[in-house]
């Protein structure tokens, strides 16, 4: 096994599988948990495609393979949501159901924590309203 300083944080968190685990978590506490509705409600129907694109995202994002940049290349995320209208409370019930979903994936506390930092700033970058 590499040296924790060389992982990625793709590695880190235990790949692939667990940021799907983690995802999906989201994505299931985002459909049942009335807390987040709004947010709920400005996603379609089928939330299979943001499945998939998340988790790509995200394995990217961290350090493992870059398959969703390579599929999309120049573009920004802060741009792909720039159309919806995201306030601070949407900002904060995304940041809440991830938080959540590390929690429920047992990412470690410590990651969690950096995670919950840095998508916190993203989110409210994302603040169109």
């Amino acid at each position: 096994m590499a040296d924790v300083a060389q992982q990625t944080a793709f590695d880190q968190i235990g790949g692939a599988e667990r940021v799907a685990v983690m995802v999906n978590a989201f994505y299931d506490l985002m459909e049942t948990d009335p807390a987040y509705a709004r947010l709920r409600a400005i996603h379609a129907a089928d939330l299979t495609p943001m499945r998939v694109s998340l988790a790509g995202f995200i394995t990217g994002w961290l350090g493992g393979p870059r398959d969703w940049f390579v599929q999309r290349p120049g573009v920004c995320m802060m741009s792909l949501h720039r159309s919806m209208p995201i306030d601070a409370e949407l900002g904060r019930q995304w940041v809440e159901a991830m938080t959540r979903a590390m929690e429920q994936t047992g990412i470690d506390p410590e990651m969690a924590e950096a995670l919950r930092e840095v998508f916190g700033r993203m989110s409210a970058n994302m603040a169109t309203v």
